[in-house]
């Protein structure tokens, strides 16, 4: 299977400006971007307000040294700028399908699919700095390994 834009030539500058402008477009009134670098990895940050929530999209990149950059898929090394390139590739494949997936669930919720709270729920940031899904995920694996319902989830009705 092949990954959406796994050959764009698209900078990951010019998707987040896409990002930036789709955001704006369909009504979110505070935008913001940022990086942090981990060694092994680095995570690009995607921040708005929409619809009185404050969302957060969190996108993994990996290390410019990781071993799918290094080598091909038979296993022989890639020269230094052969690395970088499949290494830049990826970044603006992420960057392309980041944009694709905000355009998609907005466009969902302006189309009356869905609601901007189920499609954007394990991004929305919880008033500990926590999103939904970095929250409930821990949960819900709780949750399938115990058969026990968490008592945020649980339903008293």
């Amino acid at each position: 299977m092949t990954r959406y834009a796994s050959e764009t030539s698209v900078s990951q500058d010019r998707s987040r400006a896409e990002i930036e402008r789709t955001l704006q477009r369909y009504g979110a009134d505070m935008f913001s971007y940022g990086w942090k670098d981990e060694g092994d990895e680095s995570f690009a940050y995607v921040m708005f307000r929409m619809a009185n929530r404050h969302i957060r999209f969190v996108l993994r990149i990996p290390s410019r040294s990781a071993k799918e950059f290094q080598f091909t898929e038979q296993g022989r090394k890639r020269k230094p700028d052969a690395a970088l390139k499949e290494w830049e590739q990826s970044v603006r494949q992420r960057w392309r399908a980041l944009a694709l997936v905000v355009k998609a669930k907005l466009e969902a919720v302006e189309s009356g699919i869905t609601t901007f709270e189920d499609e954007f729920m394990a991004h929305i940031v919880l008033p500990n700095g926590q999103t939904v899904g970095e929250y409930m995920v821990p949960q819900i694996a709780e949750a399938y390994e115990s058969k026990k319902m968490p008592k945020l989830l649980a339903w008293n009705g």
